[in-house]
């Protein structure tokens, strides 16, 4: 997205639970609960955050809260050491878990591997 939409920030508080569909530009932190699809750039489930959605579609996800469902992140998608993601994962570039963070989910990632060579361990042996 342009530079015009990375300042926009919204935000959904702890005391609001939203069903429908979700489309935002820039960053949204959830601290309440969601429950539907969720299109966007940046979006963050703090740790009080609540997600239920069967299509999630953003660049970049961070999620510290829980998170249920089915998510694409196109660049990154990042479970924090309080978060709990479950459901089904795609990402296409980086998928990180802090220690004592957990994913419990089917995960299919589509990141160009690059593999070197494999030399043998095994030395003497062929």
């Amino acid at each position: 997205m342009g530079k015009e939409n990375s300042k926009n920030l919204s935000i959904i508080d702890r005391d609001l639970k939203i069903e429908g569909s979700i489309s935002s530009r820039g960053k949204l932190i959830i601290k309440g609960q969601v429950t539907g699809t969720i299109e966007g750039d940046v979006v963050i489930i703090a740790e009080e955050g609540r997600v239920t959605s069967s299509v999630t579609k953003v660049s970049s996800i961070t999620i510290a809260g829980k998170f249920q469902g089915e998510v694409a992140a196109s660049k990154e998608l990042i479970i924090l050491s309080t978060g709990i993601c479950s459901g089904k994962v795609e990402c296409n570039k980086n998928l990180i878990v802090e220690n004592g963070g957990i994913l419990n989910a089917e995960v299919s990632c589509k990141t160009p591997v690059k593999l070197s060579p494999v030399k043998d361990l095994k030395k003497g042996k062929q």
